[in-house]
């Protein structure tokens, strides 16, 4: 059932932030107003605060589960501890450069000025 809503979450949230936008810049001849300005942000900032809330809720999951293995790890076998922890250290820096990345995107969302005012 998790995997359900995680995947649901990650349809509104690209449907958010990629299909909004796109149909409200797609209003060709018509004067682009402070409204629609408005609107594209308030929507930009809801689809990016759900794209770094799932971002951060899929990190904390894996990085607990990393752990959690690497510590049984090192409990079965405590010679093999230093080659289990620096694996775990740069799958860590992986997870979390994924994280960093959903950030980076959302500032560049929020940001950008699509219709030029």
């Amino acid at each position: 059932m998790t995997k359900k809503l995680v995947i649901l979450a990650l349809v509104l949230a690209v449907a958010f932030i990629v299909v909004l936008p796109v149909a409200m810049a797609a209003e060709e001849g018509a004067a682009v107003d402070k409204t629609a300005n408005l609107k594209y942000y308030y929507i930009t900032a809801l689809a990016c605060a759900f794209g770094i809330a799932i971002a951060a809720f899929g990190g904390a999951l894996g990085q607990g589960r990393g752990i959690s293995s690497a510590v049984e790890g090192i409990a079965r076998n405590p010679g093999a501890g230093g080659q289990i922890q620096t694996a775990m250290i740069i799958g860590l820096a992986l997870i979390e450069s994924l994280v960093i990345y959903t950030l980076v995107v959302a500032l560049i969302l929020l940001f950008v000025n699509p219709f030029g005012l």
